[in-house]
């Protein structure tokens, strides 16, 4: 196994930029490896909601820190984005900050898109955008002149000028098979979160991602396997509960979301759910012991970069205690594993 990682998700749908990169600044001074950004235009809810624009965000974090990698979870570059203007940027950020950039990439929400007046395409076609896409950043940051004719995306001697001298690593976040092994197949890295039936991850993805790999001719060790774990620690249990709320929508299931593509919609039906379907997604206790126990199964199954997304307002009490009562002891019981 890899040395363990141990980042943050700064929340861009709850906080907006100056507290996130305060956020970014506390991160790093209270231990963590990473910071990892979400690229939304609308938040999950409307009401409290922010969606600060994420390119912008990785620079001034880039520029108030000096050690921490920071990156994307997840862009999608297939929509809003044409995916050379991502090869431009992702190169500029790269040259900025050498060795300090990873660019998470998606299939998308419609939540994102649809709100643009673009129609929102089936699974098939959104897979087959961001594989073509990064097909096109990679071409875009190795060659000159990217004369490309894609299904998707054409670009007709195009040429990044300022790129880093090494690749910025591009991660897949991946959530069924397909696209998983996809992601064991090309990725430098791969994102999925946690909460989720353990069955979906010792039955399907972790295989999905290894025979990716397999196929590919390499091994699940050259990629690194990134998880957002979802944490709530308090000392007063009815308050870790409580600060799930906000982010309810993810107690929804997919038959649920399905075709929501309004924050107001998405919040009402969110607030709807009891407090506990709200919260089942996270780790929500009290006690240190049941946090390292509950993160512990993640590390077993092969995640190497765990990310905490703690859904509370008080972010800097999040990092006081996680600082000082979780990332120690992770970092003693499975550093060099």
């Amino acid at each position: 196994m890899r040395t363990l990682k141990l980042g943050y998700k700064a929340s861009s749908e709850q906080f907006g930029p100056e507290e996130l990169v305060g956020y970014g600044v506390m991160a790093e001074r209270h231990g963590f490896d990473s910071v990892f950004l979400s690229d939304h235009l609308q938040p999950w809810r409307h009401d409290g909601g922010h969606a600060p624009a994420v390119l912008p965000m990785l620079g001034a974090l880039g520029a108030r820190t000096e050690r921490i990698v920071i990156g994307t979870s997840v862009l999608t570059p297939t929509f809003r984005y044409h995916p050379a203007v991502i090869a431009q940027a992702f190169a500029t950020l790269g040259s900025l900050f050498p060795g300090r950039v990873v660019l998470g990439l998606g299939s998308g929400e419609a939540m994102n898109e649809a709100p643009l007046g673009i129609v929102w395409p089936n699974g098939k076609e959104r897979f087959a955008r961001l594989r073509e896409a990064v097909e096109l950043i990679r071409a875009l940051w190795r060659d000159e002149r990217v004369t490309f004719e894609g299904e998707h995306y054409r670009t007709v001697n195009a040429t990044i000028y300022d790129r880093p001298e090494k690749e910025v690593p591009i991660w897949i976040a991946a959530s069924g098979p397909a696209a998983t092994r996809y992601a064991g197949r090309t990725g430098d890295g791969w994102i999925t979160t946690s909460g989720k039936d353990p069955a979906l991850y010792t039955g399907t993805l972790l295989p999905a991602v290894a025979a990716g790999a397999e196929n590919a001719g390499r091994s699940t060790r050259d990629l690194e396997k990134m998880i957002e774990v979802k944490v709530s620690f308090d000392p007063n249990r009815a308050r870790a509960l409580q600060a799930t709320r906000f982010w309810g929508a993810l107690g929804l299931d997919a038959e649920q979301k399905a075709g929501i593509e309004d924050p107001v919609e998405m919040q009402r039906l969110a607030d709807r759910l009891p407090l506990e379907d709200a919260a089942r997604r996270f780790i929500v206790s009290t006690d240190p012991d049941e946090h390292v126990e509950r993160i512990r199964s993640y590390v077993d199954l092969g995640f190497d970069h765990l990310v905490f997304h703690s859904p509370g307002p008080d972010q800097a009490q999040f990092f006081e205690l996680y600082g000082r009562e979780i990332l120690p002891r992770l970092r003693e019981d499975f550093q060099d594993a």
